[in-house]
């Protein structure tokens, strides 16, 4: 979404943006996935798939034109690394497929959690987190954003008044992961959206493990982000992530809770961002994401990945049905396997867990992340990893491949012992990602590598 762009260009009961875009609506993600935005072809050439705009810089409108450009008072491109017209088509189309009303598409997942943050939050403030978040960004936020003057206050998401309990006056955001990697126990979402609110702090929901079966938006959530490196992309081959603005959180009226939103910015005439977007009908959250970080840090994403990323999303609603019910036969083979000591999914949860999982997962639907432990510990963990010849030993998830990794020992190793159980690692916990092959020849594989194990 180009930072100018009108709110009525995102919304359902948008007028076309250009001849022959679609008119008709839909609010399925299997339909949106192909027809989401206003894209519908090229106008020059009538090109159906979004072409790469594979170029750094814009032909300005006269000198008249390119004063409203950069004030922000008209919209269009101006240069690649703060929009172009492919990473808008993407932008438009999973904003629409998530239920939000504008999203920003940046070069990585971990970057759209830093300016997720970095969007509400500055030195002397803190946000609260829970535990259950992927290494890299416990890492971010406990060191990198610590260094900014930015506290991180990590609580335990059992007890969700754990997050009023750590709110304080300079308290910016919640943040959280929906299927939080690798606990895979599902956020209460709703229950600390709503606290949140009662504080005026919105809540910043990671969905990158659950896209399409968690809708946080639907629970009260603020913010969703996404690395959509994952499923997304769905392929492993490109890098990026994603900011979406769900449009229902009341900025305007939270004027001390929200400085950096409320308060004048000396670099665009000393508007507040609320009014910025408040005279062009935008949405401040992802205009000052835009206009501010990405201008000014540069994490761009680029063409060719926003591209790759078009593709991924097109089929993203086929391929988690398989990933899903995949992910159900390889569980339910681990639960019964006489060397397997405790397996991880949200399908055999009780109690709070499996009641969350219930409320949040869209029926039928699990996730296709599985956790277990073998009876023999880090090293029959170890030894499995080494013995598989199906899966792929990968630091990643969401690929349409099955994947496999040791997590103590490579994306939570820079965590502390403590640190890592906090989040869900134990010394002996395997997670695999659960691909699209047959489901007979992925646990056929699993048999051989615990047998070796």
């Amino acid at each position: 979404m180009t930072i100018q762009q009108s709110a009525d260009t995102i919304v359902k009961s948008a007028e076309p943006k250009v001849p022959g875009a679609p008119t008709f609506k839909s609010r399925h993600p299997e339909t949106l996935a192909l027809h989401g935005g206003s894209f519908r072809f090229d106008p020059t050439t009538g090109a159906v798939a979004v072409p790469i705009y594979q170029t750094t810089s814009f032909q300005l409108p006269g000198t008249e034109g390119a004063d409203k450009l950069f004030a922000l008072e008209a919209a269009g491109h101006l240069y690649t690394r703060v929009s172009n017209p492919t990473q808008d088509a993407f932008e438009q189309r999973l904003a629409e497929i998530e239920g939000g009303v504008a999203a920003l598409a940046l070069a990585s997942g971990q970057a759209a959690s830093a300016f997720a943050i970095l969007n509400l939050a500055r030195a002397g403030d803190n946000i609260v987190s829970a535990v259950g978040i992927y290494g890299g960004t416990w890492a971010l936020f406990a060191a990198t954003l610590k260094g900014f003057g930015i506290e991180t206050r990590f609580v335990d998401a059992t007890d969700p008044e754990a997050f009023a309990r750590a709110t304080d006056d300079r308290t910016r955001a919640y943040y959280a992961e929906s299927l939080p990697n690798p606990k895979l126990e599902v956020f209460p979402i709703a229950e600390v959206a709503a606290i949140g609110r009662r504080f005026g702090v919105p809540l910043i929901v990671d969905n990158t493990a659950a896209p399409l079966i968690i809708r946080p938006f639907e629970h009260g959530a603020a913010v969703v982000v996404y690395s959509a490196t994952k499923y997304i992309g769905g392929h492993g081959t490109s890098i990026g992530g994603a900011i979406v603005d769900g449009g229902n959180f009341p900025w305007a009226d939270l004027g001390e809770r929200q400085p950096n939103l409320n308060e004048p910015d000396s670099s665009y005439q000393g508007k507040t961002w609320i009014e910025k977007a408040e005279a062009i009908g935008f949405f401040p959250y992802i205009l000052r994401a835009r206009a501010v970080l990405l201008r000014d840090i540069g994490a761009a994403i680029s063409p060719q990945n926003a591209f790759q990323l078009i593709q991924g999303l097109e089929t993203l609603p086929l391929r988690l049905r398989q990933h899903n019910e995949n992910a159900i036969k390889v569980a339910e083979f681990l639960k019964i396997h006489p060397k397997v000591e405790n397996v991880i999914f949200p399908k055999f949860q009780s109690g709070a867990a499996g009641d969350r999982a219930a409320t949040y997962f869209k029926p039928g639907t699990y996730g296709a992340l599985v956790g277990f432990e073998l009876k023999g510990g880090r090293e029959a963990g170890r030894r499995f990893i080494d013995g598989l010849e199906l899966f792929y030993h990968l630091a990643n998830i969401g690929d349409a491949r099955s994947l496999a990794i040791h997590p103590s020992t490579t994306t939570h190793s820079q965590l502390s012992p403590d640190d890592q159980l906090a989040t869900g690692v134990t010394p002996g916990y395997v997670r695999l990602s659960i691909g699209i092959e047959h489901p007979d020849d992925l646990i056929a594989d699993l048999a051989q590598a615990i047998d070796a194990a």
